[in-house]
């Protein structure tokens, strides 16, 4: 939005953001969402799998850590495909 002073110059008013006219969508709150849950399940099939390795039971430890590397892998790629640029 552009004001004018009282000589007629033009000047761009800095109280306004170019995202402010965008509304919450569906997928911008399921997007919203995907990171908490990503870090939540994270964190829990990391700690999974420390507790599988300590108990012995090394097949379970396995599949949780492999559940730990996939949820890290989607966070880094839904980091770098929802960046700003």
């Amino acid at each position: 939005m552009v004001n004018h002073d009282t000589q007629g110059a033009a000047m761009i008013d800095q109280h306004r953001h170019a995202s402010a006219g965008t509304a919450a969508t569906p997928d911008n709150d399921a997007r919203n969402l995907l990171r908490p849950v990503l870090w939540l399940l994270l964190i829990l099939s990391a700690a999974a799998n420390i507790t599988m390795s300590v108990v012995g039971a090394y097949a379970i430890g396995s599949g949780f850590g492999l559940i730990t590397v996939a949820c890290a892998v989607t966070l880094v790629v839904h980091h770098y495909r929802h960046r700003r640029a």
